[in-house]
């Protein structure tokens, strides 16, 4: 046994029954389980009803909650929160990541770039935009994204490659209680599967399967989802500390019913390192808000639903009021002999009655709302904004009688913190699932694989890459002792891979800006090397490369110019002249051009440097630092 909850047998046990050896995992582990399962499933039932909660309210059925019994006809639905939601949506997609692998030793240093070129084409091939996406949703909305980083045996025709797909956190359970979801003694990810699939992938289950459509919560769905014929299949996860390799272990089962489809502990020859090396649950939560308890958070519905629900009920209070006024409204008897048909049909000229008095009908009286609760209405808008740090500026607009241009690129400035902290938490969520997927082509990449990369000259090209560069590298015997393995190591650095418009535009003129200041002047480029050093921007190392080659092929023009006078001077000295006054009027050149240059700088930086700083502030708002 293995900490409180964990139910696997004792390393290397083995029972003969009838000249038959019992598996590690059989029949009553699996019932074992499943007893686990469902104390994780109570722990996590106020979850699970918050999330499917959130979900209607993102679907802008709030009123199922709002009002429950349906008392009133007049139900608006404004999209305040929808709003919030997708705003935050588009900066964290204005932010793809992309990683840029670091070594941590000096030998390691082609391995990184080669790790850094062939990473995104494996984040690519497996969709990972629309991965991401789906994840940002799902924090946004109920707080908690999932990544499940997995290794897939049957891609590539068998091959094998990594899987990355977004989890529903509806089906997963853990131990109820822990704040790091690799701190659960055991995970279980649950999924109804149709029977007869189950059957054809499984034929030991034939005929021996049923029906278990409420094991899982489910979404209010809008179509008629139907879980007849489907039985609930659930991958186990669990961790058990290996004594012999010092480390734990990560072990794996899936199952149906009390039926053992997959166990990592019964093929120990298979398996010899348990599921994967890394020892790693193969998930990846990305929170919002995080509280502690749960390795799950709190999201953008979570915290705002409330100035939502009443900004509803308010509106639905002045309609209601708007419509009363506007509706006109008589009071009558019972025994006023008017004809209400023909009195309330305009198109009659004529309405009947058996007397005409002004007290047979009289008109309702209706009282317009005071100012007041015009206000409250705006103010519960305005804390909705200000609560979920979408303002007006966010989405383009400025306060009222905020007219500088710099004044309102600082309200973006600021407004746009609120971004920066949640893609980066994000981003922390991405450099797990890199260096997860680090791993998983440390472990398989045993066989060479093709990659459509961009070379560092901008071009495509085709390169072949295997685990062989980072795979355990056994170090020998130094002085009769064993050194053991040494494992190639990295770190993730994340930029932002898609720029917006003015991140484009900043960066061009930026690139303006080292040209006008001479800095691709080959006579600059000691100087321009200088800078570069201390300064960091995208696309540094191709600007270093090309302002060194330039000085480069600068000096060997210098030398051959040089060679080729003093050549002249002994086999034609008629030559000496013209190619002296060569070699200068090239250097004249330069510095002309760089004369030039700062002319043109002089002549264009009219505009307020105040100006400039806070326009490149604003660009920069959602981006993380």
């Amino acid at each position: 046994m293995v900490g409180k909850d964990t139910i696997v047998s004792k390393e290397g046990e083995k029972n003969k029954v009838i000249g038959k050896v019992v598996m590690p995992i059989g029949k009553e582990q699996i019932l074992s389980a499943n007893e686990l399962l469902n104390k994780y499933k109570e722990g996590k039932k106020h979850l699970e009803g918050r999330i499917i909660e959130n979900e209607q309210w993102w679907k802008l059925k709030q009123w199922e909650y709002i009002d429950k019994q349906n008392k009133q006809q007049i139900k608006p639905t404004s999209a305040w929160l929808f709003n919030c939601i997708i705003s935050k949506h588009a900066d964290a997609m204005d932010a793809f990541p992309e990683p840029n692998i670091l070594p941590r030793e000096p030998n390691d240093q082609e391995e990184a770039k080669r790790l850094s070129s062939i990473l995104p084409v494996v984040f690519a091939q497996n969709s990972f935009e629309s991965t991401y996406s789906k994840a940002w949703w799902d924090k946004s909305k109920s707080g908690t994204g999932v990544y499940g980083v997995f290794w897939d045996s049957n891609k590539l025709n068998g091959l094998g490659d990594i899987s990355i797909k977004s989890v529903d956190i509806l089906n997963l359970f853990w131990e109820p209680g822990i704040s790091d979801i690799q701190e659960s003694q055991n995970m279980f990810y649950a999924n109804l599967m149709d029977i007869k699939v189950i059957e054809n992938m499984y034929p030991i289950t034939k005929g021996k399967l049923k029906t278990d459509s409420g094991a899982l919560s489910q979404y209010v769905y809008d179509d008629n989802v139907s879980t007849v014929n489907k039985c609930l299949v659930v991958d186990w996860y669990y961790k058990k500390w290996d004594n012999t390799k010092r480390k734990s272990i990560l072990h794996y089962v899936k199952y149906v019913g009390d039926m053992v489809l997959i166990s990592t502990e019964n093929e120990p020859d298979k398996y010899p390192n348990g599921l994967y090396m890394h020892g790693q649950y193969p998930f990846i939560f990305d929170v919002l808000y995080p509280y502690e308890g749960t390795p799950a958070g709190l999201g953008f519905i979570d915290v705002c639903k409330d100035s939502q629900k009443y900004i509803d009920l308010l509106d639905q209070a002045v309609l209601t009021n708007a419509l009363a006024g506007a509706m006109p409204r008589w009071w009558t008897s019972e025994n006023s002999g008017v004809n209400e048909s023909d009195y309330l049909d305009f198109t009659k000229p004529f309405v009947k009655a058996t007397s005409v008095n002004e007290n047979l009908i009289r008109p309702i009286e209706s009282y317009p709302l005071p100012g007041i609760y015009y206000s409250v209405l705006q103010g519960k808008i305005d804390e909705l904004k200000e609560t979920s740090g979408n303002r007006d500026v966010n989405n383009g607009g400025s306060p009222s009688g905020v007219t500088a241009a710099s004044a309102i690129a600082a309200l973006q400035e600021q407004s746009g913190k609120l971004s920066r902290d949640m893609i980066k938490a994000t981003y922390d969520a991405y450099e797990k699932v890199s260096l997860m997927s680090i791993e998983l082509i440390r472990e398989f990449y045993t066989m060479p694989r093709q990659f459509r990369i961009v070379g560092n000259t901008g071009q495509q090209e085709f390169v072949s890459y295997s685990n062989s560069n980072i795979a355990p590298q056994y170090q020998g015997m130094i002085g009769g002792v064993d050194t053991g393995y040494r494992v190639p190591l990295f770190d993730i650095e994340v930029v932002a891979q898609k720029e917006n418009l003015y991140t484009k535009t900043a960066y061009n003129e930026f690139a303006l800006q080292l040209y006008q200041n001479g800095f691709f002047n080959p006579d600059n480029t000691t100087q321009a090397l200088a800078a570069l050093e201390i300064m960091d921007f995208k696309g540094k190392d191709k600007v270093t490369a090309g302002i060194k080659q330039n000085g480069e092929l600068q000096a060997m023009l210098q030398q051959w110019q040089q060679l080729a006078i003093t050549l002249a001077q002994t086999a034609a000295p008629e030559m000496v002249e013209g190619l002296s006054q060569s070699a200068m009027s090239m250097a004249g050149v330069n510095m002309s051009a760089a004369a030039q240059s700062a002319d043109v700088k002089k002549a264009e930086g009219t505009e307020d440097t105040r100006v400039q700083n806070a326009r490149q502030q604003a660009q920069e708002r959602t981006k993380p630092r």
